[in-house]
């Protein structure tokens, strides 16, 4: 599995929305602004998580987009699946029936491949957060949370 840039803007993206103070709604600019991010790439993104229910949108001057859940109920996976990523570590492979090691070797990937799956689904924006503070406060930083 490979973290594309799309996984990484939409996590950046969500973990700044959490970090709103009540998880008021704030507008694609902000976000792109305090992560630095291109604005309109992030715009589809949001669209898209939008759509998935993970965020929603607030109409008007103070409107944009906010959390639709608490950031303990939003995971990783859920997060890279709005957008689109995939989570295969390897094309369908079939193994050979004649070779032991073969089905050795594929029951090992199957078997990692469901631990990650089990990983992405439990880590939590909330833990993330709990993760930048630590780093933050490990380095003797103020809490900027650019991720």
């Amino acid at each position: 599995m490979k973290l594309t840039t799309r996984g990484h803007y939409s996590v950046k993206a969500l973990l700044d929305l959490s970090l709103r103070p009540g998880y008021g709604p704030t507008s694609v600019r902000a976000i792109a602004k305090r992560q630095g991010l291109p604005a309109p790439y992030l715009e589809k993104l949001l669209i898209e998580m939008r759509r998935a229910g993970l965020v929603k949108s607030v109409r008007g001057a103070q409107g944009g987009y906010q959390l639709a859940h608490e950031p303990t109920q939003i995971s990783l996976g859920k997060i890279l699946e709005a957008v689109g990523e995939t989570i295969e570590p390897l094309p369908h492979h079939t193994p050979d029936a004649g070779q032991a090691e073969d089905w050795v070797t594929f029951t090992l990937w199957h078997r990692l491949h469901q631990k990650l799956k089990e990983a992405l689904y439990t880590i939590t924006l909330a833990d993330l957060y709990y993760d930048a503070r630590s780093w933050q406060a490990a380095m003797g930083e103020e809490t900027s949370f650019v991720v």
